[in-house]
């Protein structure tokens, strides 16, 4: 399908000549020559969003000459001009987590066009999406050579429902492809091989077009891709969505922190170490919502995998995104994975053309700035619940006591049996160390690190500790290649780190059950047990039901960690063993040279690796081949599924929008804290028959065996509401001392959070949910708004909220409020017996304030004024269609 492009604004059009070819594309250079702005010193990160409305700068797609030159006012004001523009990625990005209601939405939009007597052909992805499947695969089997094809049966046992599902959608909607289970994390594909760094396609005239490559993903971490100067970010599915069917996603032209890396990092340290040091500086530094683009001469010796490791992280500190300019390499790294010679040719000379070559010059204008030596990187680790705690690795044992002492409060030394073992188990023990996760797998320094760690260890005979569940998935079947032929993977078997599957597992909470004695021991003895992993995320309840402290670390920290087996040890000083003769040995024992580690990467990742895998990214194996499903235009939804379900949101739709109503007399549903993440609302992990879900999943005579994940399910909508607010760590203030999905009912009795909105809702009564500072931090779930709303919530009154998760609530028509002045959940003294009304919303412009009266429980009237976080006016013609998607539905409808 060609691009449609903006017919004003040929003064920017140019030609450009690779390697015998001509191609059009939008000159930067050219636009201010035709005095549109001075455009000269703006980061190349913002230059890519201005080239996109260079390219549609047309009455028909929103984009107006003004918003041209609000760039060029953006670079006079020192970096700050929030105008509201209208953006248009390039292509989509999705997991099947996030993609599965996804693709039930655009499903179930094909039955809703059809009511309001339209085409279902209407519905389809007007830009290009892929979809890779990464987040299913669980780790049941480890530590032996069956554990791959062992999960990987279990995973087409529980999920070929889905995978029908997925391969229908495959077939039924055009611009739409599937990469199949088993082929790697979708970040890493996407870095590794969909990823182009400058796009071409024709345009409606059939001339040949160059052009940025952007994105947008139905994960937070999306984001990754900026190591290669590709422009992405992590949106909701339902925002996700609204780019797929034409609609421009709405933003401010954001201000643009930048990170200034010079030195070099030292011996022993990895990029892992970096990053953790970056996030900490960045959280600290506060860039919510912000772009974050790194410059310097350290980004000269910085390799593009560490790059990537930095930018995936970029939902850890914040921003929008982590960007890294095109410079030398870029082409080095696009040249060693395999991309077409042409296609390399075009990237550099586009890049020089337009303006985005980063090279000795490159000194742009920024909003902000800060500065890391690499030379002062030593190593580490962060945890227990949160990215952004960083740890130097010589503090690790402080660290983790002090934890105990003031987060957890329980004593170390406690030691309790564990059934037919001949150790005990107790605080602190390690019981998943997990080689994991996008950010570090696509890394080779990293992954050959850990494995010659693991070379020198087997070699001295030393293995990982009998309590620890050890794995290895790698974010891709490259990584398997190089660390094959390195050698290496023999290594890593021999103490316990057999591949497990070629995906998400732990990071995702998909870690798997531990040994049911060691889970016994643990809740007999109310033990804080922890997990070390290599990815991205550790907060509360994600990980593992029976982990309450998760630390990141690199993979080479990882694989220490496992033959230490606890975190109660100075790793830097104390013995993490003893060989096969009685010697302790020491982490700089079986610590690699950085020498030893590059000279394996230089000789084991090669070009050819990189072609050999991703020759055949679409076909998949026998077992997808043999998936069967229909070819109809519209999905018949299965009675009986407990995996994909229509979900009831435009079922009866009118075919005109309402209003947007004041709110009257609302209940409280919960009063969370700070930083309450995706997770909080909406976990992925596993649950047990005693919650709704699993109650649900009874009635439906599945075994407890089967119930999966959340994350499985987010087909299911009657699974996912009863699984929101249900993390078994989140913490309702209505309650004292209670952690899980509970609160008061409309009886003042503590009961579950789902039975409690069943009621009200029976009643009519509307209801609110309070919140502190970030809320909605991490994944870019949207089952985390999407439950919310089937839950009747119809506000969430917070002190801050995280990008993706304000924009994904007004997507689903749930209008996000801040507090104002120094209110807040605590100085109002609120306890969930209130009663809140909220007014002035029939007449709302974007960001206006408005009253808010609480009357409380001895009956007391406080008024208060709210910021209303409807940022922009297209998200009030949301809020009022009843959410983003009954927009584009009833617009698809009418044309």
């Amino acid at each position: 399908m060609p691009i449609t492009v903006g017919q004003d604004n040929a003064k920017s059009r140019k030609t450009l000549t690779v390697n015998g070819k001509s191609i059009s594309y939008y000159s930067i250079p050219a636009a201010q020559d035709a005095g549109l702005g001075d455009f000269s010193n703006l980061p190349a990160s913002l230059k890519v969003v201005l080239e996109n409305l260079l390219r549609f700068e047309d009455g028909g797609f929103s984009v107006s000459v003004d918003d041209i030159k609000a760039f060029g006012e953006w670079g006079a004001n020192g970096g700050k001009n929030p105008r509201e523009i209208a953006y248009r990625p390039a292509r989509v990005l999705m997991q099947d987590f996030t993609g599965v209601p996804a693709v039930v939405d655009l499903a179930a939009m094909r039955d809703g066009i059809v009511g309001l007597k339209g085409s279902a052909s209407k519905i389809n992805p007007l830009v290009p999406v892929d979809l890779v499947i990464d987040h299913s695969v669980m780790i049941d089997e480890f530590g032996n050579p069956r554990a791959f094809q062992m999960n990987v049966d279990r995973e087409y046992e529980r999920n070929m429902e889905r995978y029908q599902f997925l391969k229908w959608g495959q077939g039924a909607f055009n611009n739409f492809r599937v990469v199949p289970p088993g082929t790697g994390i979708c970040h890493q594909v996407n870095l590794e091989y969909l990823a182009q760094t400058v796009w071409t396609d024709t345009d409606q005239s059939g001339e040949e077009v160059a052009y940025p490559d952007t994105l947008v993903g139905t994960d937070s971490h999306t984001t990754m891709v900026n190591g290669a100067a590709v422009l992405g970010w992590g949106v909701g599915g339902i925002e996700a969505e609204a780019a797929m069917l034409g609609q421009p996603i709405s933003m401010l032209i954001p201000e643009v922190v930048g990170f200034e890396l010079t030195g070099a990092m030292m011996e022993g340290t990895t990029g892992t170490d970096l990053v953790l040091k970056v996030v900490e500086m960045l959280r600290e530094k506060g860039v919510v919502g912000k772009f974050v683009e790194f410059y310097g001469d350290g980004l000269d010796r910085l390799p593009l995998a560490d790059r990537a490791t930095i930018a995936n992280m970029a939902p850890e500190y914040g921003a929008t995104c982590g960007f890294f300019p095109i410079d030398a390499e870029t082409i080095r790294y696009l040249d060693n994975t395999g991309r077409d010679k042409d296609r390399i040719a075009l990237v550099e000379a586009y890049a020089k053309a337009n303006g985005f070559w980063r090279d000795a010059d490159y000194n742009p204008i920024f909003t902000d700035t800060l500065h890391l030596d690499m030379g002062t990187i030593v190593p580490a680790i962060s945890g227990p619940k949160r990215p952004q705690d960083f740890i130097a690795l010589t503090d690790g044992k402080t660290a983790f006591r002090r934890e105990m002492e003031e987060t957890f409060k329980r004593p170390l030394g406690k030691e309790v049996a564990v059934e037919g073992e001949d150790y005990t188990m107790e605080s602190g023990k390690v019981v998943i160390a997990s080689i994991t996760s996008c950010t570090n797998t696509s890394n080779p320094y990293v992954m050959i690190g850990a494995g010659l760690v693991a070379r020198k260890a087997a070699a001295l005979g030393m293995n990982r500790k009998p309590w620890v569940k050890t794995s290895l998935a790698p974010g891709s079947q490259v990584v398997s290649a190089y660390l094959e032929a390195a050698d290496l993977q023999k290594d890593l078997d021999a103490i316990g780190f057999n591949l497990v599957g070629y995906g998400c597992t732990t990071c995702i909470g998909n870690s798997g059950p531990i040994q049911p004695e060691l889970s016994k021991a643990i809740a007999e003895g109310d033990l804080v047990a922890t997990s070390v992993l290599s990815g991205n995320r550790n907060f509360e309840g994600r990980i593992s039901p029976d982990v309450r402290a998760n630390y990141l670390a690199s993979p080479p920290l990882v694989v220490a960690y496992a033959l230490a087996g606890t975190m109660d040890i100075d790793i830097t000083t104390e013995a993490l063993g003893q060989d096969k003769d009685g010697n302790d040995v020491y982490l700089k024992d079986i610590w690699p040279s950085t020498q030893e580690i590059a000279d394996l990467v230089q000789q084991t990742v090669t070009r050819e690796a990189f072609e050999s895998k991703y020759a055949d990214v679409f076909k998949g194996d026998e077992k997808w081949q043999s998936v069967e499903t229909t070819e109809a235009e519209t999905y018949d939804w299965p009675v009986n599924s407990t995996y994909i379900q229509n979900p009831p949101y435009f079922q009866g739709m009118g075919t005109e929008p309402g209003t947007i109503s004041n709110i009257e007399g609302a209940k409280v549903l919960a009063i969370l804290g700070d930083m309450v993440t995706t997770d909080h609302i909406s976990p992925a992990g596993s649950f047990k028959e005693t919650t709704p879900a699993g109650q649900y999943l009874l009635e439906r005579q599945v075994s407890p065996r089967e119930f999966n994940s959340y994350g499985s399910r987010r087909g299911n909508h009657e699974i996912m509401m009863r699984g929101t607010f249900a993390n078994i760590r989140i913490k309702n203030e209505m309650l004292d001392g209670v952690e899980g999905g509970y609160t008061k009912g409309p009886d003042g009795q503590q009961t579950s959070i789902f039975d409690a909105s069943m009621a009200h809702q029976e009643a009519g009564t509307p209801l609110v949910v309070f919140g502190g500072e970030q809320y909605g931090a991490g994944s870019s779930r949207d089952w985390a708004a999407k439950g919310t709303k089937l839950l009747g919530v119809k506000a969430v009154i917070a002190e801050s909220f995280e990008r993706i998760h304000r924009s994904n609530l007004v997507g689903m028509g749930v209008i996000p409020f801040e507090f104002t002045g120094d209110d807040n959940r605590k100085t109002l003294g609120l306890t969930g017996e209130e009663t809140v009304s909220i007014s002035g919303l029939d007449t709302i412009q974007p960001l206006q304030d408005v009253p808010c009266t609480i009357t409380f429980g001895d009956g007391s009237v406080k008024e208060i004024t709210l910021k209303c976080r409807i940022d922009t006016a297209p998200e009030i013609e949301y809020i009022e269609h009843g959410g983003v998607l009954h927009y584009v539905l009833r617009n698809l409808a009418k044309s």
